[in-house]
């Protein structure tokens, strides 16, 4: 097991470093081909904004996306091996040709692909391909393959558009109302993911499906389906009552704060209904759930292990119940729950860290804040009062030049450049962080991304940093020449048009490409020139690539799986 998960880590990053050659190169192609930067100076400045991205983007959106595509069921080492291979050999096949793919399609398409053979191998033909992975979210993907592009597009060239107006006030104007109807829309998604954050913490998401499939099975003749609707609904109802009274707080975030919030919710008693179900999640899966849940899925003795697993140690509630009360200790209650399902003596320590760390006002807190974006809004707002102060100096101060103007744009095209970066970096920086996580967990490694060890993020840092270093050139060549010329004004346009529909996608959890996105972005400035500047051909020849990577990627994991299967 252990040289099979050390593969598995080893071709994540050799995955992460391939990705520096599509992705971590399309936030410096137009930076470079205006010569705005050298391009040491470039791949520098994008490494710098990639790693700020991790104090901008709290709540990772765009990888809990990328995680569900698949069903868990059918997540196993074998399955994640098998895509890593695939999406390896279908980005080195478009880096070689100069085609920019998408690294993030290319790694749900073969998770995906990888993922059906297994089912297919194990349950037959006849099973759903619905039931392995989440429709939704692939049709979702899938649409945004072309939406990703033409957001990125009709964009820039509204930026290009309205800062060539020769009324500065004008143009200052149309932008200042720009930012604010943008501001207002991340306002609205902000709210929308704490109610989502607000769902999930009471646990509502949960029983309404518990209750929807205890419906569909619900025999009036029955007694225990009668009985298990019955508790479902109870479960539901709780649930739903407690969402209830939080919302209008979470409404009123701007004004509360987190910290508000989390105590005005912990003192009025709404959290105490899912308070014991939480510690009782936390203390069994420290004591090896979801490692057996993992070995479960491969392992029909396990399977067994995990159902008797599962059910016993519901009923760790009771004595956690006394201890969140101060009525117990905490040892009386380690032996109290090990009476009911044995906890594992390596782990009792770890157990007892959580019993006494365990606060859920603070894990409430933290909830609420992985939605906050004000950094992501104060950033568009800066950026904005920059462009108009830019505006101002070189145009009202000074006496405009042409020289004068282009200088100006190449320095605002280095902001413009940081936000794409940080964009990139919130999109696509945690994705292979999630898939190594993924083998510790299935190999039984870790418990769970919480404890996911340090040298993870380093390692894959450095994977994409160096990628982009040895052999993104060929990416830039495209992205920055072939499609058309680019002016360090149309580099500004197409690189904050960029960054604008990143971040815009990333707070609504789709997994874009940022090659698809800035792709469109310098096909829009080109546009504005004439439809002519575009070069259409290489255009369709990158449209076919986005159309076949998801599909190529699967079919190449599903053949990669049953080569695999003879050599485990």
């Amino acid at each position: 097991m252990i040289p099979f998960l050390l593969s598995i880590i080893i071709l994540a990053l050799v995955f992460d470093f391939i990705n520096g050659f599509h992705d971590a190169a399309n936030s410096i192609a137009t930076i470079v081909s205006t010569k705005v930067l050298t391009p040491l100076q470039a791949v520098l400045w994008a490494a710098i904004f990639n790693v700020a991205a991790f104090w901008i983007f709290q709540d990772h959106a765009v990888a809990n996306t990328i995680s569900k595509t698949v069903n868990k069921e059918f997540i196993t080492l074998p399955v994640i091996f098998s895509g890593l291979i695939a999406a390896i050999i279908w980005n080195l096949v478009t880096w070689w040709y100069g085609i920019p793919s998408s690294s993030s399609h290319t790694l749900i398409g073969g998770f995906a692909g990888a993922a059906i053979a297994h089912a297919i191998n194990t349950k037959g033909w006849n099973i759903s391909w619905t039931s392995i992975v989440e429709s939704d979210m692939i049709l979702k993907t899938v649409l945004f393959i072309f939406l990703a592009p033409l957001i990125g597009m009709f964009v820039s060239i509204f930026i290009t558009i309205v800062t060539v107006i020769r009324n500065v006030w004008l143009r200052i104007a149309i932008f200042g109302l720009f930012t604010i109807v943008i501001i207002f829309a991340f306002d609205q998604f902000e709210q929308n993911k704490m109610n989502q954050n607000l769902t999930k913490f009471v646990k509502a998401d949960k029983y309404k499906i518990d209750f929807e499939k205890a419906a569909a099975k619900l025999d009036s003749t029955d007694s225990v389906s009668i009985a298990t609707f019955a508790s479902a609904k109870k479960k539901l109802d709780k649930a739903v009552a407690t969402y209830e009274k939080i919302e209008p707080l979470i409404a009123d975030y701007d004004k509360l704060g987190a910290d508000s919030i989390a105590k005005i919710t912990y003192n009025e008693g709404w959290l105490s209904e899912i308070e014991v179900s939480k510690l009782k999640d936390d203390v069994r899966n420290a004591n090896d759930y979801l490692i057996l849940e993992s070995a479960s899925l491969t392992d029909k003795t396990k399977k067994t292990e995990f159902a008797k697993a599962k059910e016993l140690t519901e009923k760790y509630k009771e004595p956690l119940a006394r201890y969140l009360k101060k009525e117990a200790s905490a040892d009386s209650t380690i032996a109290a729950m090990s009476a009911i399902y044995p906890l594992k003596e390596k782990n009792i320590s770890q157990i007892n860290k959580v019993l006494s760390n365990f606060n859920i006002e603070k894990s409430f807190r933290k909830d609420i804040l992985k939605a906050d974006n004000k950094g992501i809004t104060w950033g568009i707002a800066a950026m904005s009062i920059i462009f108009c102060l830019a505006f101002l100096y070189s145009e009202k101060i000074k006496t405009p030049t042409a020289y004068r103007v282009s200088n100006m744009f190449k320095k605002l095209q280095l902001l413009s450049s940081a936000a794409f970066s940080i964009g990139h970096g919130g999109n696509d920086a945690q994705k292979v962080m999630g898939i190594i996580g993924a083998a510790l967990i299935a190999s039984g490694s870790i418990q769970d991304f919480s404890h996911l060890p340090a040298w993870v993020p380093i390692a894959c840092y450095a994977a994409i940093g160096l990628g982009t270093l040895s052999g993104g050139w060929k990416i830039v060549k495209t992205m920055g020449t072939k499609i058309t010329k680019v002016t360090p004004l149309e580099g500004v346009a197409a690189e904050t048009a960029g960054a604008f529909t990143l971040f815009f996608t990333g707070q609504m959890g789709i997994p874009v490409s940022t090659t698809h996105t800035i792709a469109g972005s310098i096909m829009g400035v080109g546009a504005t020139k004439r439809l002519s500047a575009v070069r259409w051909g290489i255009t369709i020849n990158l449209l076919w690539a986005w159309i076949l990577t998801i599909p190529v990627s699967a079919l190449m994991a599903a053949l990669v799986y049953k080569v695999v299967l003879f050599f485990i």
